[in-house]
């Protein structure tokens, strides 16, 4: 029995390579960028842009198979809801409470394990941290916290 496959999936496939949604990058550094917020040293800064800004920044490092649908739209989705949660470079629009949560989340997810998502590591082997770094990140964390504790408060005296 000899099998014979239909054209019409192979056409839709051939039709949304044509369909590419925009691209999450704005190539500068945002006013309202964490760095501008909370001291950030060189190291903790390439931490975090190596293992969370893809998902959590104004900036995503597409590798080439999101340029083939519907792997880019499925990228597009996790890019999307990881900016809604936290973005880095719109840290400073946060209201100074919502910073503090957003510094303790880092640290917990961190602590337990969450981030970057395993889906995430699988394919970007650089971003599994390690313990060290995790230290590193998470002393940052509890530095800013700090930070921002002291500037709160010493806007209210």
């Amino acid at each position: 029995m000899k099998i014979i496959l239909h054209p019409y999936p192979r056409f839709v496939d051939l039709i949304i390579q044509f369909i590419q949604p925009d691209h999450n990058k704005s190539g500068q550094v945002m006013p309202k960028d964490i760095s501008t917020i909370v001291s950030m040293p060189d190291e903790v800064k390439g931490v975090l842009k190596k293992a969370c800004y893809d998902c959590h920044s104004n900036n995503t490092d597409y590798p080439w198979y999101t340029y083939v649908q519907p792997i880019h739209w499925f990228i597009n989705y996790h890019i999307k809801s990881g900016k809604d949660e936290l973005n880095f470079n719109e840290f400073g629009i946060y209201t100074p409470r919502r910073q503090q949560n957003k510094l303790r989340a880092i640290e917990s997810s961190l602590k337990e394990g969450t981030m970057p998502l395993w889906s995430y590591t699988l394919i970007h082997r650089n971003a599994i941290l390690s313990e060290a770094e995790k230290s590193l990140i998470i002393d940052w964390v509890q530095s800013s916290k700090d930070s921002l504790n002291k500037k709160a408060n010493s806007s209210v005296h």
